[in-house]
């Protein structure tokens, strides 16, 4: 008797109408194709985010799939190996020769889209924004690095608001339900967007601030992403997936360039060293790792891996800018090690305890020790989803929730005191600090964007997206 798997290939290839759009032809699509063919970035004048698309025709004026003809679709001519190579997907590795048989078989048995009704990406694009009868829940927030632009997020869309909040700069809708983390580039050109929907992709987005245009959109892994961040060069971006994966791309490509997989829960959060030759993650699985960028090599965990050093997940990091640059000491057990910028990392999750960390060890090990921690701060009350130190890294603002409750503190690094922020509303997903150092913001479950003053007042607060007007 055939294996089961076997068998089941076998009877593929026997029976072309085997093949789902749903289940077989969509993932390769949305892992190779659709990031330049989607409405935010039309390439060509073709989308392929649905089947109606997917049957116009681009700027060639060709049907870019006739049902039940493949030689006669100019889609399977652009995949389809010459040489080796294939005019698409463009800039990136060619299909494989099972990928390109599946779509063959699909065209072939007439194109069936086989879609769920409740899977059917939305006619949400930058022509037809999102439109809200409720706020949205925010779970990012991020300053321009000269402070001119906040940036929010929403559904399908990252809304560009004043940094007063006094009105809408922008909204930059893209193809990822959920957006989860946002990060400007260090110069400000260009806007990191981490998000993607549930169970079916994790996307990467890079829009141009200025133009408010995507450059690209790259898909990672079948579920969302979180926690981007920017190496100081700008040359790299860093984003943690559900797949327990902390992933690298090229900033300028959107190709991927570094995977380290050695967290076992999914990696929530991320950040570089200040000369960018590290990478640090926090995920569920209540550890901090290390990654050597270069060599995509697993070099350490910054905490204890003793259990019950952390109580719960670890869900943001930050790492602190220093007012003085110096190098790291060299462990004794280490010799011949060149010595890092040395660097301190705060970090919190799911038991409400921020903690700041050396990045790098300068003691030798011993098992179960916790040489690298410097300081622990007073809890939250519930869980910390927002964490960011200010420009000179002498006081952080993080965010809480507990119960349908929120908290915004402000903390003093050195002193170890805090500042609760007024009249906060409900659950905190998201704070950073405005640039000057005079204010923070902050958001959550309720949709309301809040600026607190460094001393915890209440400046402003305003929704984070538009309302609809519904007639009675």
């Amino acid at each position: 008797m055939l294996p089961l798997v076997l068998t089941a290939s076998l009877a593929l290839a026997a029976d072309p109408a085997a093949v789902s759009y749903y289940r077989d032809v969509r993932p390769i699509f949305v892992q190779n194709c659709q990031g330049c063919h989607q409405p935010a970035k039309p390439q060509g004048g073709y989308v392929m985010t649905d089947l109606a698309a997917l049957q116009k025709a681009g700027e060639s004026g060709k049907a870019a799939i006739v049902p039940g003809k493949p030689d006669a679709s100019l889609l399977m001519a652009s995949i389809t190996l010459k040489g080796g190579k294939a005019e698409m997907p463009k800039n990136r590795e060619p299909l494989t020769a099972k990928q390109i048989e599946t779509v063959r078989a699909w065209i072939g048995s007439g194109a069936v889209d086989d879609t769920p009704a409740n899977a059917k990406l939305s006619d949400i694009d930058a022509d037809h924004p999102p439109h809200y009868r409720a706020l949205p829940v925010v779970t990012s927030l991020a300053y321009s690095p000269d402070g001119k632009i906040l940036a929010v997020s929403g559904y399908h869309e990252v809304l560009l608001h004043k940094p007063d909040g006094s009105g809408l700069l922008g909204r930059l809708v893209g193809l990822s339900e959920r957006v989860q983390s946002l990060a400007f580039s260090p110069d400000g050109k260009w806007l990191a967007v981490a998000g993607g929907s549930p169970g079916r992709f994790g996307e990467l987005q890079l829009w141009d601030v200025d133009k408010q245009k995507l450059k690209y959109a790259t898909t990672l892994t079948f579920d969302t992403l979180y926690g981007v961040s920017w190496s100081p060069d700008g040359k790299m971006i860093a984003v943690g997936g559900s797949d327990n994966t902390v992933h690298g791309i090229d900033a300028d490509s959107g190709k991927p360039v570094l995977a380290m997989g050695t967290h076992s829960d999914w990696v929530l959060g991320t950040v570089f060293s200040q000369d960018g030759l590290h990478l640090a993650s926090v995920s569920r699985d209540m550890s901090v790792k290390l990654t050597e960028v270069v060599e995509q090599r697993f070099m350490d965990n910054v905490t204890s891996i003793t259990p019950g050093v952390l109580k719960g997940g670890l869900m943001t990091i930050d790492r602190r800018p220093m007012k003085e640059k110096k190098l790291q000491k060299v462990p004794q057990d280490t010799p011949g090690l060149k010595p890092q910028a040395y660097d301190e990392l705060l970090f919190a999750g799911s038991d409400g305890v921020p903690r700041l960390y050396k990045m790098h060890r300068e003691t030798k090990r011993i098992i179960g020790d916790d040489a690298n921690k410097l300081k622990v701060f007073e809890p939250l009350p519930g869980r910390v989803s927002a964490i960011q130190f200010d420009a000179d890294g002498s006081r952080f603002v993080a965010g809480s929730s507990l119960d349908g409750r929120g908290e915004v503190r402000i903390y003093d690094v050195e002193k170890g005191s805090k500042i609760i922020c007024e009249k906060v509303t409900g659950p905190v997903y998201a704070a950073a600090w405005n640039p000057d150092g005079k204010s923070v913001v902050s958001a959550g479950f309720d949709g309301t964007v809040w600026i607190h003053a460094a001393d915890g007042k209440l400046l402003k607060s305003f929704p984070a997206a538009p309302l609809d007007r519904v007639s009675k």
